[in-house]
């Protein structure tokens, strides 16, 4: 009987250590893989002088853009995505620093599925391949990162894609100056799957 007693007080115990806030914020087992890979290959080609050349250019360039201007900028953007024009797709994908990126999206074997890097604004700099906007300065990757300055490692919720049925994360985090000033982001799209 004594058994059944202390298999009972540590079913519950148990029990309550799951319903715990503390379980609750455990985070995803997928979450330290990729913060690690991030750390260990993707900063290292992030933080190169092509990569902060550019976007110190862009920053001098765009200086105190106007949100308007960011719209018209996104929404010229979104509309050559759609329409299949693409002048500003292509100008930004012809761009030294995004023939760099895409060669390091494809040197990955099919990790990065997606590596982009913005200005301070959150506005692309560099892409390896096209995405469906220009300015991420809305985005839980760009606000989760810049605003705050920090090393942290931002991984967003995993999913998986239809078309791809691969699972998926995107990893951003800060770009910094050679002085340690943030001037911009960096954002890759994971395939956890070939981790």
């Amino acid at each position: 009987m004594m058994r059944w007693g202390y298999v009972g007080t540590v079913a519950a115990f148990g029990l309550g250590l799951c319903l715990s806030p503390l379980a609750a914020s455990a985070e995803p087992a997928y979450v330290s893989v990729v913060r690690e890979y991030v750390e260990t290959v993707v900063k290292p080609m992030v933080n190169t002088p092509i990569v902060r050349k550019a976007i110190e250019d862009q920053n001098a360039k765009l200086g105190n853009i106007s949100d308007a201007n960011i719209q018209v900028l996104d929404n010229t953007y979104r509309s050559e995505v759609q329409s299949g024009g693409w002048q500003m797709v292509r100008r930004l994908l012809n761009k030294p620093v995004s023939r760099y990126l895409k060669s390091k999206q494809d040197d990955s074997q099919g990790t990065i599925i997606e590596f982009f890097v913005t200005d301070r604004h959150g506005l692309n700099v560099g892409q390896g391949t096209m995405t469906t906007d220009y300015w991420q300065g809305d985005e839980d990757k760009f606000l989760k990162t810049f605003p705050r300055y920090s090393d942290e490692i931002f991984i967003d919720r995993a999913e998986r894609d239809e078309q791809t049925q691969l699972l998926e994360t995107q990893a951003s985090f800060v770009i910094k100056d050679e002085n340690g000033q943030p001037i911009g982001i960096a954002t890759v799209t994971i395939a956890i799957d070939a981790l």
